[in-house]
């Protein structure tokens, strides 16, 4: 920071940082400002000078933060800020660049009320800038995003009302962790009552909220987007178990999360898993490994493979399935009997 900034700038700095920062100590006030923790401290007094109230928080999880009902000034961007808001919006909404989507709407409104030089970079990125949808992103609804949000914050248990991807539906008592989002996709992190077990739900497939009069505590050294990744393959309507005749180090570089969890076993490993969705299981994720298994478990994923092999052989003018299996770059993948 420019060390010979006024008083009175310093102040108006240290107003922002409040502002961006609610509960910032007077340590990390001087750092920020690049002045002596006595002098931070003076700068909040000016500020309480001039009437605007800050509060301060006594203990381990105190500090300074703005009082309720401060009017401040309207915030400003830099250009590269600006840039910067437009490229992350249109990389994660790519239909913001039509001016009658909803974040569209919201993202006109601050490239309008941005100061003429800056908005007119913003405004010109956002007309000549393309973005190709992502076909694996889904939006969810901001209300219940919203409604689920505030219950995270409150540590408040909530019953969703949830619909999979094969079209079940039904309603769970949970303790909503975090909402992370992952690969253009939001995912509730929570621990389920009905079935007392850690579960990963689809935001966007979450059809209705309702907050209890229950409370929860998370556990205290949750990392929400490890826990995430955990947990992404258990939980689903249809189980599933293959064998890999390869080691564990080799195969795991081409397993997703959601697939299950792989284990080792004597002879190789075995991915454990479950599924909504055995045809995608199957057909994109299962088959894109290059190594020899064969289907344990899962009768559903057992029935999505072998539609997947015949329609393969069928391409090849209906070539037995031996000579199919046997041919070069074969997987050898398989049905268990």
């Amino acid at each position: 920071m420019p060390t010979d900034l006024s008083p009175t700038a310093r102040a108006l700095r240290a107003m922002q940082i409040l502002q961006a920062r609610p509960g910032v100590t007077a340590g990390e006030l001087a750092a920020c400002l690049g002045v002596t923790e006595r002098a931070a401290r003076r700068y909040v007094g000016i500020l309480r000078e001039a009437g605007i109230p800050v509060e301060s928080v006594r203990g381990p999880y105190g500090g300074y933060r703005l009082g309720r009902g401060t009017r401040l000034p309207a915030v400003a961007f830099t250009e590269p800020e600006a840039l910067g808001l437009v490229m992350a919006v249109l990389n994660g909404q790519p239909a913001a660049a039509d001016v009658g989507d909803l974040v569209g709407t919201a993202l006109g409104k601050i490239i309008r009320a941005l100061p003429e030089n800056v908005g007119r970079q913003a405004a010109t990125l956002r007309e000549y800038a393309s973005a190709a949808p992502d076909r694996l992103s889904a939006c969810p609804d901001p209300a219940t995003t919203s409604v689920l949000v505030t219950a995270i914050a409150d540590r408040r248990r909530v019953v969703v009302a949830y619909r999979s991807e094969s079209g079940n539906q039904w309603k769970t008592e949970v303790d909503p962790w975090a909402v992370v989002v992952r690969h253009g996709r939001w995912y509730l992190l929570c621990h389920c009552h009905r079935a007392d077990a850690v579960r990963t739900y689809r935001v966007d497939r979450v059809l209705q909220v309702q907050q209890s009069t229950h409370t929860f505590e998370p556990p205290d050294d949750l990392d929400p987007v490890a826990a995430l990744e955990e947990n992404l393959g258990t939980g689903w309507e249809f189980a599933t178990r293959v064998v890999f005749d390869a080691p564990p180090a080799e195969v795991a570089p081409w397993i997703r999360p959601p697939m299950g969890r792989l284990e080792p076993s004597r002879d190789g490993c075995v991915l454990v898993g479950s599924t909504s969705n055995p045809t995608m299981y199957a057909q994109e994720w299962l088959s894109n490994v290059p190594f020899p298994f064969r289907v344990e478990g899962g009768p559903e994923l057992r029935a999505a493979l072998a539609s997947l092999a015949s329609r393969l052989a069928a391409a090849l003018g209906g070539r037995p399935m031996d000579d199919v299996t046997s041919g070069p770059g074969s997987s050898g993948a398989g049905l268990s009997e």
